[in-house]
């Protein structure tokens, strides 16, 4: 076959299903992108002014939008720039043409006003939702005669001279079948708040044709918009009420935030935005975010993964950046270099907050601490350029209620050694143990969250030969002196509690433990606890965890001692050894709720029995 060169066909008849199939993922969108192009429409006019370029009167700049619900109509109005008739069919008529980047090009060297549009397409998202569109525009220029375009969604368009006296556009469109619910302002102003909250300048809409109730006050209209968002004021110019405020309207959390960061860059790409850090009502809610990303004060997307690293997700905020390379639909973020350096912009800012509250507020960040926690911990473990800034600022906990640094916290690691690493997960219910710690000067670090299991096993990664050890998993040397027992004994006393608990194969071990206290405890193998921990067996294998713990007897305790020689002398102790093993496993969260009543029962006639005897 020859070489051959040719053109790629492109029907334009198919431009209009694939505009209002497939050009956006949400039809709502083509609110946003109308009332943008207004704004870029009284951005460019504003430029022109500053130029002397322009001479222009009136500068009460806005948008309006009005709902026909008679007329089935949408208008949206703003009272910009306008355009020509050779405007017209340069930038409506020819498809995908950008008037804003054009415009951008002629005056790129005089200053910076945002101009939002990019593509030449959001006009024509209206198609979305219209059977015919409308426009009718007057440009600035003097002696300019204003023009009037429609088009019924097909290839076919009319344009005409207009009446139109007031300088800018009207876009009005017609609404299909499907589209009804934009004929009401409620419907409308709700997509807009979405969008639009904090476009630069103020949107009005208003419902067309309602009757004003006799004796009701006329009410002054209010913009839907917010037109100078908190993010584009200079940290020191706003209060901690003003944040605060900020936050609860956007976020509607009714919760103050625990604090926050203001993220201000201009080099090497222009980023704001504020990141709040909300508090939660106990560890178990649900963490999870919300960060909204805009671009040029208008509405992207909520959480995009290409700019905002995963574990920070969890925070609520706003981030506004110009720069960003964005699709036709604003929606979805290209793959670029210079948008890989925002989120390790981010994480650093981050990162340096948390420094800074740890080093000039010490106290400020114990008390935010089990708030913050999950979201430190969970950057640390998901982000190893975070984990490297933040980790000297992860607080434990020790048994002394105090607060501790971790690379305090955690021992030295020998090389070729192993170094372990006590912890708890259930104060109130290890609470015996603990003091045998405490005594022998033992730190024991509280790791009682949802995320902690996974911090943990994060710390043994990165630290080799460091190895966590639950205390009632495990018992330190120092706890504990030289088992002084036969094996007849060992094996009288583990017979005893077997027959008393009706377990067979029931596993006792034995330890001296320097306090006489403790009479047995339970312990399940490290791994087995963890497997626990994170439900790897399902509810509803807790009875193949039982068979692997044991039930542990201090030696040291007279209790035990007293058993053994009862056993010996054929006196049989079985209530008193179920009620050793039961309490036990109440103490460990072993026993079940149903096996609760028994075991109180058998407590009360126990204690009746002793009193008798007294008696």
């Amino acid at each position: 076959m020859n070489k051959v060169k040719g053109n790629i066909e492109i029907h334009s008849e198919n431009i209009f299903p694939i505009i209002k199939k497939w050009l956006y993922s949400d039809k709502d969108i083509f609110a946003r992108e109308l009332v943008s192009n207004g704004c870029d429409a009284i951005t460019k006019l504003k430029k022109l002014v500053s130029l002397g370029e322009a001479k222009v009167e009136e500068t009460d700049y806005r948008i309006n939008v009005y709902c026909d619900k008679k007329n089935k109509t949408l208008t949206f109005e703003d009272n910009g720039i306008g355009m020509t008739e050779d405007e017209v069919k340069k930038y409506i008529n020819q498809v995908a043409f950008s008037s804003a980047e054009e415009f951008m090009e002629k005056f790129k060297s005089e200053g910076d006003d945002a101009i939002i549009g990019h593509f030449g397409l959001g006009f024509y998202s209206s198609f979305m939702v219209a059977k015919k569109v409308e426009i009718n525009t007057l440009s600035y220029q003097e002696d300019a005669q204003a023009v009037k375009w429609s088009c019924e969604g097909e290839t076919d368009y009319t344009m005409e001279e207009s009446d139109r006296s007031q300088r800018g556009t009207a876009v009005t469109i017609y609404l299909d079948d499907n589209s009804k619910e934009y004929m009401s302002k409620y419907a409308v102003s709700a997509v807009l708040r979405k969008y639009c909250s904090f476009l630069p300048y103020p949107i009005f809409v208003e419902q067309l044709g309602e009757e004003e109730k006799e004796g009701e006050e006329k009410k002054e209209p209010t913009p839907i918009n917010d037109t100078t968002p908190l993010w584009l004021k200079a940290p020191a110019d706003i209060t901690d009420e003003e944040y605060k405020a900020f936050y609860h309207k956007v976020f509607s959390d009714y919760n103050d935030p625990i604090f926050w960061i203001h993220l201000n860059v201009d080099f090497p790409f222009v980023l704001k935005g504020i990141l709040y850090f909300p508090k939660l009502s106990h560890q178990f809610d649900s963490i999870e975010g919300q960060i909204k990303l805009y671009n040029n004060q208008v509405f992207v997307a909520d959480n995009i993964k290409e700019i905002i690293p995963e574990f920070l997700m969890i925070l609520k905020g706003v981030l506004d950046c110009p720069d960003l390379p964005l699709n036709v639909g604003r929606s979805f973020l290209q793959n670029d270099k210079e948008v890989q350096k925002i989120p390790t912009h981010i994480v650093k800012k981050v990162a340096d907050k948390l420094k800074s509250l740890y080093k000039t507020e010490r106290e400020n960040y114990e008390t935010y601490w089990m708030d913050i926690h999950p979201f430190v911990k969970y950057g640390c473990i998901r982000d190893e350029n975070f984990a490297k800034q933040a980790e000297e600022y992860v607080l434990i906990k020790n048994q002394d209620d105090k607060y501790v640094a971790l690379p305090e916290f955690l021992p030295t690691v020998e090389e070729g050694k192993e170094a372990k690493v006590y912890y708890t997960t259930n104060v109130d219910r290890q609470k015996a143990q603990l003091e045998l710690y405490k005594e022998a000067n033992i730190p024991v670090g509280i790791f009682d969250t949802m995320i902690d299991p996974h911090f943990i096993q994060h710390l043994e990664m990165k630290n080799q030969g460091l190895r966590f050890v639950r205390i009632d998993s495990e018992t330190p040397d120092e706890l504990k002196d030289e088992v002084k027992l036969s094996d007849a004994d060992k094996d009288s006393l583990t017979k005893a509690f077997q027959r008393a608990s009706g377990k067979e194969k029931l596993n006792v071990d034995f330890e001296a433990l320097k306090s006489v206290h403790t009479i047995a405890a339970i312990k399940l193998d490290e791994n087995m606890q963890r497997m626990q921990e994170s439900n790897m067996f399902g509810m509803g294998n807790m009875d193949f965890i039982k068979d692997q713990a044991k039930l542990v007897l201090n030696t040291s305790s007279p209790v035990v001692e007293k058993i053994l020689e009862k056993e010996k002398s054929g006196e049989a102790q079985d209530e008193i050894c179920l009620q050793i093993y039961d309490l036990a496993r109440l103490t460990s969260g072993m026993m079940e709720q149903k096996e609760l009543s028994t075991f109180i029962e058998r407590s009360q006639k126990l204690i009746e029995k002793l009193v008798n005897d007294d008696e």
